[in-house]
C-alpha cells in the first residue's frame, strides 16, 4: 500500500508536486481563517471546544463538542453553563454557575461548580482566588455535539494515533490529483 503511494509521488513532475503542496497550504489557511472568523462572530476567544471530563455529567459527557459565544454585553446568570481559564492552567473548564456575587458597582463575580462534583469550584481557581469574574469567561455553552469531540481526546492521549492520522491525511493530499 505504502509502496503505491510513494510510486504516486515519484512519477509526479515537480509542478503537479508543488501544486498539492500549495493545495495544502490553502486547506490549513482556509482553516485558520474559518477560525478567527468563528472567533470574531462568537466573541470567544475559542468558539468551540471538547468536554475533557465527566464533571459536568449528566448535562455533558467527556468527548461532547461544545459550542460557545461570550458577547460582552450579556450578563452572567445562575445556572448557566460556561468556559472558564484559571491563571496557572491552560486548560478551560466547563463548569455551571452555581451562585452570582453583584456589587453596587456593577461588578460581578460568580462561583462554578460541575454537576457531578460534591464541591464547588474553589479548589480549582488561583490560589486565593474565590470568585470568578468575566475576564476569566471564555465563552458560555449554547450547544453541543455529543462525543464528536472523542477524535481530539485520543489524539491527545496516543500521539502515535495523531501522527499516523496527520501522516495518511498528508499522504492523501499530496497523491489525490483533484
Amino acid at each position: 500500500m505504502f509502496e503505491n503511494i510513494f510510486d504516486d509521488v515519484q512519477r509526479m513532475n515537480k509542478r503537479q508536486f508543488l501544486y498539492q503542496v500549495l493545495s495544502f497550504g490553502m486547506i490549513v489557511s482556509s482553516a485558520l481563517m474559518i477560525w478567527k472568523g468563528l472567533m470574531v462572530v462568537t466573541g470567544s476567544e475559542s468558539p468551540i471546544v471538547v468536554v475533557l471530563s465527566g464533571s459536568m455529567e449528566p448535562a455533558f459527557h467527556r468527548g461532547d463538542l461544545l459550542f460557545l459565544t461570550n458577547y460582552k454585553e450579556e450578563p452572567i446568570r445562575v445556572g448557566e453553563i460556561v468556559v472558564f481559564k484559571v491563571e496557572g492552567r491552560d486548560i478551560p473548564i466547563v463548569h455551571r454557575v452555581l451562585k452570582l456575587h453583584e456589587k453596587e458597582t456593577g461588578a460581578v463575580k460568580f462561583l462554578t461548580k460541575g454537576d457531578n462534583n460534591s464541591v464547588d469550584d474553589r479548589g480549582l481557581y488561583a490560589p486565593g482566588q474565590l470568585w470568578l469574574t468575566k475576564k476569566d469567561v471564555v465563552g458560555r455553552a449554547r450547544g453541543f455535539l455529543p462525543y464528536v469531540g472523542m477524535v481530539t481526546i485520543y489524539m491527545n492521549e496516543y500521539p502515535k494515533f495523531k501522527y499516523a492520522v496527520l501522516a495518511c491525511l498528508g499522504m492523501y493530499v499530496l497523491v489525490h490529483r483533484e
